[in-house]
């Protein structure tokens, strides 16, 4: 890596009121075992609380774990959030209990990727190896 790359940024979080992270842990490891810089929010973020996270630490894309069904609210909110804050060059993709027929309201919405369960970790860190560029020359 020259002086001007630095790893990928991408920041896993759990929005809304969902329990369960498990999958998002997975998520953030096998990004971190690919070779990527993770960071985690943990659990029962807000999209204000994700989009403000995602631009003080300056990533280059953020992974939605969502499986309370508000996932037609808060991809959407999240995306506008860092609208607001700047940050609409980030690429937001996400995983989760998604029907197949909401995929195509949240790809209208701003949403690069949805992965539904049965994606594997490789095939999820492929997809960002592929799609996911710094935001920062």
């Amino acid at each position: 890596m020259g002086l001007s790359e630095r790893p990928l940024r991408i920041l896993i979080a759990k929005a809304g009121l969902d329990g369960h992270d498990r999958g998002a842990k997975i998520i953030a490891r096998a990004l971190r075992d690919g070779g990527f810089e993770v960071i985690y929010t943990g659990l029962h973020q807000t999209p204000e609380m994700i989009a403000e996270a995602a631009v003080q630490e300056d990533v280059d894309a953020v992974g939605l774990s969502i499986l309370s069904g508000a996932h037609l609210t808060l991809f959407p909110a999240v995306i506008e959030e860092l609208r607001r804050r700047g940050g609409s060059d980030v690429l937001v993709f996400g995983g989760g209990i998604v029907p197949d027929e909401d995929v195509a309201s949240l790809a209208a919405a701003g949403v690069a990727r949805i992965f539904t369960p049965g994606a594997t970790t490789q095939e999820i860190v492929a997809w960002v190896r592929e799609h996911v560029r710094p935001r920062t020359a």
